[in-house]
């Protein structure tokens, strides 16, 4: 999304950021906290990259491994209770979805002294804002959350992050033109993103739910969301433009050329699009 500023566009709020003049008047700032830069300035036709480093505190790595073929969350409350007995602070830990933060919540139960309180996208917003708000006085908190947490909200009073390791995204099956959801590995990139939670208002630890030698195993990065979402919207969208195949478009990642035959397909089929 760009937000218009003082004849500006700006996308994302994040430390590291590119800035391209594209007229006496308008300026373009990409903003990203986990942006691949090089590949953004190439696009844009080699404009300046500007680090700027936000206030954080170091957080200490715990290896809680083996990673499991399965989220498992007996080991997930196994290392949130740990966590709240080597920290003192609040503690957030991510996790793929609405469903296992429940199941989590049934193993956890209810620790002396601490608070557990849910975080997914599908909460009424009092609930969401419960889990934000600061602990009940005397009592800490334990937030369970999705990675509706890891960029996007910054929960205050929070000393450790309990990382799963998991994470759900929807993907597109061209065959069948249809969108679903699936468990993954994190990338590298996001864990960090995650563990530096931990370290927004003092020094913390991040607890990740994998051994140290298989984090290496992870991608670098997430895959770019053109190359696994629904590009029906998409297809429509570069027909209205007059670019039905993307050719005359630079992009940073083309979409996947058998995806967009099979959004343009589906299009045809409901009458939106004329017969090519």
């Amino acid at each position: 999304m760009f937000v218009a500023v003082n004849k500006r566009l700006v996308l994302r709020t994040a430390p590291a950021y590119l800035l391209k003049r594209v007229g006496d008047d308008l300026r373009l700032l990409v903003m990203s906290a986990t942006i691949d830069a090089a590949a953004v300035a190439g696009l844009l036709g080699d404009a300046p990259v500007i680090e700027a480093a936000g206030r954080t505190f170091p957080v200490a790595t715990s290896w809680v491994g083996p990673a499991t073929p399965v989220l498992q969350p007996r080991s997930v409350a196994e290392a949130i209770r740990r966590a709240l007995a080597e920290t003192d602070g609040d503690v957030l830990a991510f996790l793929p979805g609405a469903r296992e933060i429940r199941s989590v919540e049934r193993e956890l139960g209810t620790p002396a002294g601490v608070v557990v309180l849910p975080l997914h996208g599908a909460l009424p917003a009092a609930a969401q804002d419960r889990a934000l708000a600061p602990a009940p006085e005397g009592r800490r908190k334990v937030v369970l959350a999705t990675n509706i947490a890891e960029t996007s909200l910054t929960i205050e009073g929070v000393t450790a992050v309990v990382d799963s390791g998991w994470v759900r995204r929807s993907v597109t099956d061209p065959a069948r033109a249809m969108s679903g959801l699936v468990t993954v590995r994190i990338s590298r990139a996001s864990a960090d993103q995650r563990r530096g939670r931990a370290g927004r208002v003092r020094p913390g630890v991040g607890y990740r739910l994998w051994a140290e030698h298989e984090h290496a195993l992870l991608d670098e990065h997430d895959p770019p969301e053109i190359t696994q979402a629904d590009l029906v919207p998409l297809a429509l969208d570069l027909a209205r433009w007059g670019e039905p195949d993307g050719a005359g478009l630079r992009w940073l990642t083309p979409p996947p050329s058998r995806a967009l035959a099979a959004a343009q397909a589906l299009l045809r089929s409901l009458g939106v699009l004329e017969p090519s």
